[in-house]
């Protein structure tokens, strides 16, 4: 079984962009249906995954479970995930994860301070990544 740091190193873009939602599915500690269709949602829709092998999922979710119960594993991630994604790339990333915290209808405190972080390490305007999260919550607003 591949490590996390044998996985990590051959971190395409795309990679990047789906270990950053298995981080954002993962930083409440709770995995919900909704949060992982709506990755599989993503990445089998938008134009950034075309052709992507989607063999490479449990593998990139395994790398990201066990980073994540190291000490300082959050950091780590976001080093490695910083160093994998373009910076052109980064606000679809931090969109995307918005995403999928926004799936199962709440916005936990921990969810939170995993997108705070991932706008951190990611550079993103700070104003920016409000209007992303204002968009998000619009979009998955429930009608009752």
């Amino acid at each position: 079984m591949p490590t996390p740091d044998s996985v990590f190193s051959l971190l395409s873009p795309q990679d990047a962009i789906i270990a950053i939602m298995i981080g954002a599915t993962l930083s409440d500690e709770t995995v919900s249906t909704s949060e992982l269709l709506t990755i599989e949602r993503t990445i089998f829709h938008l134009p950034a995954f075309r052709n992507y092998d989607a063999d490479r999922i449990p593998l990139l979710f395994q790398a990201v479970v066990e980073l994540f119960q190291e000490e300082d594993g959050l950091d780590a991630f976001l080093g490695l995930i910083k160093d994998g994604l373009p910076e052109r790339m980064s606000p679809t990333a931090y969109l995307l994860a918005c995403d999928v915290i926004a799936a199962d209808g709440r916005f936990k405190i921990e969810e939170s301070r995993f997108l705070e972080e991932l706008a951190l390490a990611l550079e993103l305007n700070t104003s920016h990544t409000r209007e992303m999260l204002r968009s998000t919550a619009y979009r998955y607003r429930a009608l009752e």
